[in-house]
């Protein structure tokens, strides 16, 4: 990887990230209830017809149409009921219905099933008004959803709920899925300490692991944390190598600008064959991403910044797509709206920045957005108050109210 020390426009720098990290080659076999936000390491093919019988869709009565003219009333003999999971022994004859529940195999010689609340039911019979069935009405058909032998879902498929439903309509007991990949997390500085103790002066909470904790699992990954490191070279150089034996990713916060003491930057510089170290957007600026090859392993590394917000921005822009590739799978374009602004939005012409703003309808039911205020990138509150993300293109300029403005909603981005 080429070193560029020069900030990158946001677009090269996902492209890089897109074209350096590779999914984990490992796979296991899981049972289906443990397969939630797994990637398929082999395609699925189905063994059954679904349904595996013509069925019906509706509560109703069952009966041939052949040759019956349905702008007419009808009276049929009902000749039995017949509930979800069983058969029907026998021939409905012309002229004969069988009342059928949702789900009941459609009896031998039925084309069609009226709803039950559409006719008039006497005793032993019942009466279709004219007009009120057509043939084939209310019938599921037999591999309408899928044929046996037919390719159910392709690998690289990330199971969500419907997977794991429609494979369970197959009849599949386990998935053969990727390995998750791990995730070594660490924060560095003097300045940061554990929740749940005092806070000395000068001293802050580290909420950067606990916001990347939960943002990495809801992904389906493993997370190794490793706490925080101090501002030690030596220490900070041993979780590196500690992280890289262990992990194929290594996510590190703050110490990768050009303070004093940020010395991630000077061993990543030592360790690692860096791509770039900044991005040209706000916030997220001084962001690094690059490779630790040892031992014929290969571990991906992202420097984030150090302040929670930029943490959490670069995470989800650029971060997150690459957990999805070494998942085994494409990550799906993010959801993106145009709708009108009503706050007015500073902004610097040549950066892309990345604004919390708190989507909503208004009265006339169209979507709207304003800022959640302040956007100091150290304001967790803010991304806390924030239901979405405004992205200002790099050439643009500030916004007025009632401009259009794109906006990244946050449920599309877990």
């Amino acid at each position: 990887m080429k070193n560029n020390t020069s900030p990158l426009p946001v677009d090269q720098a996902r492209r890089i990230i897109s074209e350096a990290v590779t999914a984990v080659k490992e796979v296991e076999t899981v049972v289906l209830k443990e397969a939630l936000f797994r990637v398929l390491a082999e395609g699925v093919t189905a063994l059954i017809d679904v349904p595996a019988h013509d069925n019906a869709a509706m509560d109703g009565y069952a009966f041939s149409a052949e040759g019956m003219d349905m702008g007419q009333p009808h009276t049929l003999k009902t000749i039995g009921p017949l509930l979800a999971g069983y058969r029907f022994e026998g021939m409905v004859s012309p002229g004969e219905c069988v009342q059928i529940m949702t789900g009941a195999p459609v009896p031998t010689g039925c084309d069609t099933v009226v709803q039950q609340e559409n006719v008039d039911v006497q005793e032993g019979f019942i009466t279709i008004p004219a007009g009120n069935a057509s043939k084939g009405d209310n019938i599921r058909l037999r591999g309408e959803d899928i044929r046996a032998g037919e390719n159910a879902l392709k690998a690289g498929t990330l199971l969500r709920p419907a997977h794991l439903g429609l494979l369970a309509s197959l009849g599949v007991e386990k998935a053969v899925v990727r390995r998750r990949p791990k995730v070594a997390v660490f924060s560095t500085g003097d300045e940061l300490y554990p929740v749940g103790g005092p806070l000395p002066p000068g001293g802050i909470y580290d909420s950067n692991r606990y916001a990347l904790d939960g943002m990495i699992r809801r992904l389906g990954c493993e997370v190794i944390d490793m706490g925080v490191i101090r501002d030690d070279p030596a220490k900070i150089r041993a979780a590196f190598a500690e992280a890289a034996s262990q992990a194929d990713v290594i996510i590190t916060t703050g110490g990768v600008s050009v303070g004093v003491a940020d010395y991630t930057g000077q061993i990543l510089s030592d360790m690692a064959d860096m791509a770039f170290w900044n991005i040209n957007m706000r916030p997220g600026r001084p962001m690094a991403f690059g490779r630790i090859i040892s031992d014929g392993k290969e571990t991906a590394v992202f420097g984030l910044p150090g302040n929670p917000v930029a943490v959490m921005t670069t995470f989800y822009f650029f971060v997150r797509d690459a957990l999805f590739y070494m998942m085994g799978t494409r990550p799906a374009p993010l959801p993106r709206l145009r709708v009108s602004c009503l706050s007015p939005l500073s902004k610097r012409r040549g950066r892309t920045e990345f604004q919390r703003g708190i989507l909503s309808l208004n009265e006339q039911g169209e979507w709207v957005v304003r800022t959640t205020g302040e956007q100091g990138s150290g304001m967790l509150s803010s991304m806390a108050r924030a239901n979405c993300i405004i992205i200002l293109p790099a050439d643009g300029e500030a916004v007025t109210p009632g401009e259009t403005v794109e906006v990244v909603p946050f449920e599309g981005l877990v």
